[in-house]
């Protein structure tokens, strides 16, 4: 729940002074979108390396998959890559693309913290009615950025 309040907060913020201002990056919807993005997954990828909650990501990746603490940490230098990514006008579309893919990738890890109810960050890990329809909009949301960029 915690990314979602810092991207719509983000999205809100920043579209707010793109109206307020002549920063034309912010001066759309979409623009907006592109930065909040950038905070949220720099948000999440600080989380991958933050030792309260590390030990929780490493749980939530299923046991089937190798080198989980690994996984953790290449996720969350992915976040990272992708953020900047997006804050660079040329580069936003393929970020845009790649941190959609990343979504899917660690989708299983969502699906297995809601299936054995493990706790993230001291709450419960959200369940799958409410994360699956969050994931699709969230690369829903990632690919409009990611068009936006191309026109």
């Amino acid at each position: 729940m915690a990314p979602l309040i810092v991207l719509l907060v983000s999205w809100l913020v920043v579209r707010l002074i793109g109206l307020a201002s002549s920063w034309h990056d912010a001066d759309s919807w979409s623009g907006a979108l592109r930065f909040a993005f950038a905070v949220m997954f720099l948000f999440t990828a600080g989380s991958h390396f933050h030792p309260r909650m590390r030990s929780d990501l490493i749980r939530m990746v299923p046991d089937w998959l190798p080198a989980r603490p690994l996984l953790v940490t290449l996720t969350g230098l992915f976040e990272l890559i992708g953020a900047v990514g997006l804050l660079l006008p040329w580069a936003a579309p393929a970020a845009a693309y790649g941190l959609m893919l990343l979504l899917v990738a660690m989708f299983p890890a969502n699906m297995h913290a809601a299936r054995a109810g493990l706790q993230i960050g001291g709450r419960r890990a959200s369940p799958l009615g409410w994360r699956l329809p969050l994931q699709i909009v969230w690369i829903a949301s990632l690919w409009w950025v990611a068009r936006a960029g191309v026109t």
